[in-house]
């Protein structure tokens, strides 16, 4: 042990020199007279200037009054006896401690050739960027280690010990809190230093021989792989890479899936062993695995996957044979196995062989996709058998049936039918099942074969099929008759004007006929809602900013949802425009105001929002049909009861109504359904019972077509709101400038209605014009050619007897193609648009149209 190693030289001077001067001052008494006293002089002298230069090197700290109190006995005899050097120094790096083991390291021989660390390993390039890191670390009062290299060791002990010339070394320096004496001492360093040579070379051997071991299993005549149970490939040998194509140098952990390997649905199979209860087994496999050229290699697994400490399932470990031609000894049999496993895991049926009660034994991979479930096993020696049984993968109504088959099966009949089962843990689910008994079976598990078709999706398709017939019987149904009511509500609208011109306000039966007019609105509000069903009604679409569409019904939706509900509108921020009827959107807010309302008896909160959704976010959504796109968003959300989940797939459905009777049309929802079709957009449904529901409605972003031109129709001076639900017709009159809606014009009426064609034709002489009439397309061709004068406008049906509005049209253009035509129909413009030829010029009336809507009309088709 060495303490104080660089002032033990100087102290023992010191020592010296006192006690010379005591002797000097001693001999000095016994000398008298002058001599004597000039002796003491000089010597005071002497002794004066040693204490001042003591003083001095006392306060710079090269003389002290003492030694530091020696470390415990205990601890120096710790440090002494350790494998490492360890050495102690002060903040100016002066040694204060260094064990033997540190001197052995740096080749000290004695008190005084002990060096630190950055003098010992001075002049080693391989130390010297490890020496400085450690060196500004304990500058900045951190812990630090590092290792390196050394061709030679600094202590020359090499010869001497037989040891390599190449030595490792592990340096690590710390400034502890306490010191080695006992006491705090603010900047001191300990260092210790370790040879980890024998270290490395066991470290080195262990990797020459991990590198051994991979290389044997990497050239194994058998390929291996491992998984996690997520499927993530971790390792694969040479072989398997080699076999499947793949470059091993190339291969990164984690990357390729068992998807990738495994053809079918085999990872089925995988996984059904992957989460078998019990301890770890061993599963023999025959599947496909797939190259990476595409083409399959027939393989047998041998399969295992332990379990992890936590009881879970850890990587795989699978041996893998290749059962391709010329890898097996037994030609024959391993062709005729290879073309059952492929067979029997890559067909699309879901296979399995089950025991008497139902206990699956085997399956293959589609079975183990469709029911991940079932583990399948055999009966064990105890007569324990596995769980569960297949009536367990079915619900509970449609066990009966199943057990009845599988006793017939067992029975050995043939022919058995099929049984429809709905999946215990998912109802939505249908599988058919099919049975067959298995001859010879007795001793043996395997006594059923069952064979699990899905039609899930086929139920799905004859239930939309069925439906989509039922709800086109009910359009047409809806459109014809809408149709006929707007031939009979045009002549009541029209006559009542017709009336109304002839009587003045302070007539007693001037309130009548308005009744009977507000009446026939009310009626035609009510064809409309049948034509929006059907899509068949005339939309007139513009531009639209939803946002100032809800302001503008704020009011009219708080007067029609009351003081209990409260209504909050959220606006998104710069909302893209729409193209809709503004007259059929509002219809639809309103409706689905209405119905919230309903579903809100003792009140509640009623939100409309709206935000901008992009075609990513549309792609997102969990709804069927949605096209990937720019929309608009409205949500409609209510703090209502809720829809049943039974009733949910009907509420669109036309006069469906959980309302009482004499309250409701049940025609809301439909209409609903009707108009955002019609308009090119989506709604959905969300509900959730006693939480509330929510109607999304996606409505396409508009983009601004330069060829897009936009038609302005007239209108009515007085629009009807009709409440759905039963509630009183509104009226609300619009403001328009009067205009001259006389003429001089010689127009050419065809109408089939008899009624229809009287009102029109009244009604356009009325205003200066000369009507000639027809009853049908052919009549008309025939009176055009007698009508001397020149014909300036044909005013005409659309559907009529023996020829039709647009044929009609077709023939007249070949003798006039300049020929103006306005076409009338209580079906949409776009519902007979397809029958013209392209860019044909023309007017459309929509039924029931009024007096001033006809004037209107063709004033503007006159003048244009």
């Amino acid at each position: 042990m060495i303490d104080q190693v660089e002032r033990s030289g100087s102290v023992k001077w010191l020592l010296l020199l006192a006690l010379f001067l005591v002797l000097a001052a001693a001999a000095l008494v016994f000398f008298k007279g002058q001599l004597g006293g000039q002796l003491q002089l000089i010597f005071l002298s002497v002794l004066a200037g040693i204490g001042i230069l003591s003083l001095l090197g006392f306060a710079v700290g090269l003389v002290k009054l003492g030694n530091s109190a020696p470390a415990p006995h205990l601890t120096r005899q710790f440090v002494d006896s350790m494998s490492d050097g360890v050495l102690v120094c002060d903040a100016k790096d002066r040694i204060v401690y260094a064990n033997a083991e540190y001197a052995r390291l740096t080749g000290a021989d004695s008190a005084e050739s002990i060096r630190s660390i950055e003098r010992s390993f001075a002049g080693e390039p391989d130390a010297a960027e490890a020496i400085f890191r450690l060196s500004e670390a304990i500058r900045s009062g951190r812990p630090s280690m590092e290792e390196f290299r050394l061709l030679k060791s600094p202590s020359g002990l090499d010869a001497e010990d037989g040891a390599p010339q190449a030595r490792w070394f592990r340096i690590k320096v710390r400034t502890p809190d306490d010191s080695v004496n006992g006491g705090a001492r603010e900047g001191y360093s300990v260092w210790q230093v370790s040879d980890i040579t024998r270290d490395r070379e066991r470290q080195e051997n262990i990797f020459q021989e991990l590198q051994l071991a991979i290389n044997y299993l990497d050239h194994a005549p058998a390929g291996f792989f491992s998984a996690e149970p997520d499927g993530r490939v971790i390792y694969m040998n040479a072989t398997l890479a080699d076999w499947l194509g793949y470059d091993l140098a190339q291969f990164e952990p984690r990357l390729l899936n068992l998807n990738e390997l495994v053809s079918g649905d085999g990872t089925a199979l995988l996984s059904a062993s992957n989460s078998a209860p019990g301890a770890p087994k061993t599963e023999m496999i025959d599947l496909d695995l797939v190259k990476r050229n595409g083409q399959g290699l027939p393989v047998r697994l041998m399969h295992r996957v332990p379990m992890a400490s936590d009881g879970t399932p850890g990587a795989s470990r699978t041996l893998v044979i290749n059962r391709s031609p010329g890898e097996d000894v037994s030609e024959a049999l391993r062709v005729a196995e290879v073309r059952f496993a492929r067979f029997f895991n890559n067909t699309p049926i879901a296979i399995a062989a089950m025991t008497g009660e139902g206990h699956v034994v085997r399956t293959n991979a589609p079975f183990a996709r469709m029911f991940s479930s079932v583990v399948p096993g055999e009966i064990s020696s105890d007569g324990e058998e596995p769980t569960p049984t297949i009536h367990d993968l079915v619900s509970e109504k449609n066990r009966a049936g199943l057990s009845a088959a599988i006793e017939e099966a067992l029975s050995g009949k043939s022919n058995i039918l099929p049984v429809e089962c709905d999946l215990s843990e998912d109802e939505t689910r249908a599988v058919r099942f099919y049975f067959s008994g298995v001859e010879d079976s007795e001793g043996d598990d395997e006594q059923v074969i069952v064979y699990a078709l899905e039609t899930t999706e086929q139920r799905e398709l004859e239930v939309q099929f069925t439906q989509s017939q039922k709800m086109q019987a009910v359009g047409q149904l809806a459109g014809g008759v809408a149709h006929d009511f707007n031939n009979v509500l045009t002549a009541i609208i029209g006559f009542s004007d017709l009336l109304l011109a002839s009587h003045r306000p302070s007539d007693p039966a001037f309130q009548d006929i308005m009744n009977i007019k507000q009446n026939a609105n009310r009626a035609a509000s009510l064809v409309r809602q049948l034509l929006a069903f059907s899509r068949r009604q005339t939309l007139r679409p513009q531009i639209l900013a939803l946002g100032d569409v809800l302001a503008d019904l704020s009011i009219l939706l708080d007067r029609l949802l009351g003081e209990k509900v409260d209504l909050e509108l959220v606006y998104g921020r710069d909302l893209w425009p729409v193209k809709a009827d503004l007259n059929q959107l509002e219809q639809v807010i309103v409706n689905l105001a209405v119905n919230a309302r309903d579903a809100m008896i003792d009140g509640g909160q009623l939100t409309i929002q709206t935000r901008n959704l992009s075609e990513d976010e549309a792609a997102e959504m969990p709804y069927k049909h949605l096209l990937a796109a720019e929309y608009v968003l409205l949500e409609v959300l209510d703090s209502g009861t809720g829809i049943p989940p039974e009733i949910r797939d009907k509420i669109f459905e036309p006069f469906f109504s959980t309302k009482d009777v004499g309250k409701g049309t049940g025609l809301g929802l439909s209409t609903v359904y009707g108009i955002i079709k019609q308009t090119g957009g989506f709604i959905y449904l969300e509900s959730e019972m006693g939480q509330g529901t929510t109607f999304r409605i996606f409505l396409p972003r508009y983009v601004e077509d330069a060829k897009t031109v936009e038609l302005i129709e007239g209108s009515d001076d007085t629009v009807t709101v009709v409440d759905v639900v039963g509630g009183p017709a509104k009226d609300v009159v619009v403001e328009e400038p009067v205009a001259d809606l006389t003429g001089s014009a010689t127009i050419l009426l065809v109408e089939d209605e008899e009624a229809v064609r009287a009102f029109a034709a009244r009604a356009l002489a009325s205003r200066g014009y000369s009507v000639h009439e027809a009853g049908s397309g052919v009549e008309a061709l025939e009176l055009i050619d007698q009508i001397d004068e020149e014909i300036d406008l044909v005013v005409s049906d659309v559907v009529m007897p023996e020829m039709d509005g647009p044929t009609m049209l077709g023939e007249l253009r070949k003798v006039r193609p300049d020929l103006k035509v306005i076409f009338m129909s209580g079906y949409a413009e776009e519902a007979f648009r397809k029958n013209l030829p392209d860019n044909v010029e023309f007017g459309f009336l929509p039924k029931p149209f009024s007096l001033k809507q006809l004037a209107t009309k063709v004033k503007e088709m006159l003048e244009h």
